[in-house]
């Protein structure tokens, strides 16, 4: 992967971000008729310095793309960012991103641009969504002015919806793992994180396929159900 980048970053020398053709990106797809069993879903988890989006920034992206019931190992995107400048203080413990991984990682606008183009507007699938989708739609808009919305999905609702009369024991990605029996040797890592996400997401789609949902767009209502009987279920 890293040949593969430094090649792009060839490509698009004496480019200034500002000068960048955002019609040149590929377009956000919308769920439409995208079958489930053969279009490209990615698998995205960031490392940050925080959890407030209006005050910590994102420091690393790690993805995986699946499709056709695969993990595609050769189809993943593992960087940390160049962010010297930011405090990792309250966080390092966690994600084990340090100072010296931060001045020697990636610019963060071409690692931006680059994951806008490896990800081809595919749609976007991450454990607990919207604490990354946040994060990562500030980043773009900071970085390189981008607003484009992508189709998101979480996978912490695409389980219970598929999966109702398990009960793991809690909601959290090691919850689901432990259930069904996957061991994963690193976490709190962004890749690492994607890539169990994406294990726990193929049995959620090979369940939803058997179950008769063939289009990302059924799989979309079939999630915004669940989360509309889980929050009925709150009062």
């Amino acid at each position: 992967m890293l040949e593969r980048i430094r090649q792009w970053i060839e490509r698009r020398k004496g480019r200034q971000i500002g000068e960048h053709d955002f019609s040149n990106l590929p377009e956000p797809k919308t769920s439409g008729n995208l079958l489930l069993d053969d279009c490209r879903l990615i698998i995205l988890d960031l490392e940050t310095t925080g959890l407030n989006p209006a005050r910590d920034e994102v420091i690393a992206i790690g993805a995986v793309a699946i499709q056709g019931g695969v993990i595609h190992l050769d189809d993943q995107f593992d960087l940390i960012l160049r962010r010297p400048e930011l405090n990792i203080d309250e966080t390092v413990l966690i994600h084990g991103i340090g100072n010296e991984a931060l001045t020697h990682g990636h610019e963060t606008q071409d690692a931006l641009l680059y994951l806008l183009e490896w990800m081809n507007g595919d749609p976007i699938l991450a454990y607990h969504s919207a604490f990354d989708q946040k994060f990562l739609e500030k980043a773009l808009k900071l970085q390189i002015g981008y607003t484009r919305n992508h189709l998101w999905m979480d996978a912490a609702d695409l389980l219970p919806a598929l999966f109702p009369d398990i009960k793991p024991g809690g909601k959290g990605l090691d919850h689901w793992a432990e259930h069904f029996g996957l061991e994963f040797s690193t976490r709190h890592h962004a890749a690492a994180d994607a890539m169990a996400t994406a294990e726990l997401t193929l049995i959620a789609i090979n369940k939803a396929i058997k179950d008769g949902v063939k289009t990302v767009e059924q799989l979309n209502t079939k999630l915004q159900y669940h989360r509309r009987l889980q929050n009925m279920h709150r009062f």
